[in-house]
């Protein structure tokens, strides 16, 4: 009996540390890449010139999008590590580029001080962090998904954008906090370094969780001390590959323009008061943290199709309603942010689920980081950016069609798709 317990009490401590050690990182994964888009505005005019406000923010939301470019690199880089050395490894070796990158940011000169060099210096910080950030998503959704049991694997991998988002949240409470209590001159001067500086000390901590985690049993019986031919691999599964960017093109734009840069957005744009906007981004958030498992759960009993189909269409039919009636208002921002994150929360919860049951073990993560990453920084990546652009050059309107539209092209991917709701994660793969 002591022994059974004793056994017991290993395998729930070993749960925790798998659960605990992938949701903080990649809660400070998320933290370090999205608060760059949060303190935008104040940090803009450190790095480019300060004579022309609206050109430094263009120039830093290009740096953002800039920062996707490593973020295929990273895919590659850190599956090939995930899919050869295991999860574990890779997961480790991303969240310390992930803090360095913070650190880097948190301690560089100012454009005053050094000239463009500071663009320099703040561009290949955001490589650095794209690179880590590359690897690290798609390393934690195999993970999590290895690890969790197949009949619950739904609610499983609603924790990485639980985790993700909290890592949003904070960032956002930093900054309504900060706007709070300094002032205006204050966060342009300093305020803003303090995010990224926690977010390196943060990192260390997270360093720490990782190395006393256990790699999943599934990658130990499939794969091994084994070194599995990937480019063949990824051939064979390539049709699963497509489907991997059409699953991520539409929700990746709707994703970061809703739960990313919608605050700034709002800031900048229609005039709202910047510290209620940073609130109304909580409660949006907010409501995608708690929602997000639900939407998990339900899909362990009605399958991944009939949630991504939903959840996909829903948005693309009431995307620009919410995005009209948001005017100048921080109270409509707030609800129309939550609305529709209550929306993408259906999808959201369950493609780390989805893309891990589309391949077999010894590819998983390559095949996943590649496209994925790729596709997010085409389309994600390039989404604050091409809403500030247009919606200062143009109407609008016209981004917001561009959303819809791969929306629906995702929405057209899903019927493709088998489902896979239960499938075991072994050698065959459920996407081919």
């Amino acid at each position: 009996m002591i022994d059974t317990d004793t056994a017991r009490t290993g395998a729930v401590r070993g749960r925790f540390r798998a659960v605990f050690g992938a949701g903080a990182g990649n809660a400070l994964e998320w933290y370090d890449w999205n608060v760059y888009a949060v303190f935008t505005t104040y940090f803009a005019p450190q790095f480019f010139n300060s004579a022309d406000r609206v050109s430094a923010l263009l120039s830093t939301l290009a740096v953002f999008a800039v920062g996707f470019v490593a973020r295929p690199f990273g895919g590659f880089l850190f599956g090939l590590l995930s899919d050869r050395r295991g999860r574990k490894f890779a997961m480790t070796l991303s969240i310390g580029l992930a803090a360095l990158g913070s650190l880097v940011i948190g301690f560089a000169p100012s454009y005053a001080r050094v000239g463009a060099l500071a663009s320099v210096i703040l561009l290949l910080a955001r490589l650095i962090q794209g690179l880590a950030h590359g690897g690290e998503l798609p390393s934690a959704q195999t993970y999590v998904a290895e690890y969790a049991p197949a009949q619950r694997r739904g609610l499983w991998s609603s924790l990485i954008y639980v985790s993700g988002t909290l890592g949003n949240l904070l960032g956002t409470v930093l900054a309504a906090i900060l706007a709070a209590t300094l002032s205006d001159t204050q966060m342009g001067e300093f305020g803003w370094r303090i995010p990224f500086l926690l977010g390196g000390v943060f990192g260390l901590y997270v360093l720490f969780m990782r190395l006393r985690m256990t790699e999943t049993a599934t990658f130990t019986s499939d794969v091994g001390s084994t070194k599995p031919r990937m480019w063949p691999l990824l051939v064979a599964n390539r049709a699963a590959v497509v489907k991997v960017i059409g699953l991520t093109a539409g929700f990746t734009v709707v994703y970061y323009v809703w739960s990313v840069s919608q605050t700034a957005h709002a800031i900048s744009a229609r005039g709202v008061d910047e510290r209620s906007a940073f609130w109304a981004g909580v409660v949006g958030n907010g409501v995608f943290v708690l929602t997000l498992p639900l939407w998990g759960k339900l899909s362990d009993r009605v399958g991944r199709k009939p949630m991504l189909l939903t959840g996909l269409l829903a948005t693309a039919a009431l995307v620009f309603p919410l995005d009209a009636i948001i005017g100048h208002s921080a109270v409509l921002l707030g609800v129309s942010m939550s609305l529709a994150m209550l929306l993408i929360g259906m999808y959201a919860s369950i493609l780390p689920a989805v893309y891990a049951e589309l391949f077999p073990t010894k590819v998983r993560t390559v095949a996943v980081g590649i496209p994925y990453s790729i596709t997010v920084a085409a389309f994600g990546g390039t989404a604050p950016y091409l809403q500030e652009l247009i919606g200062t050059k143009l109407d609008p309107a016209w981004f917001t069609g561009y959303t819809v539209l791969l929306l629906l092209i995702s929405a057209a991917v899903v019927l493709r798709l088998p489902e896979t709701r239960g499938a075991r994660l072994d050698e065959s793969g459920s996407g081919s």
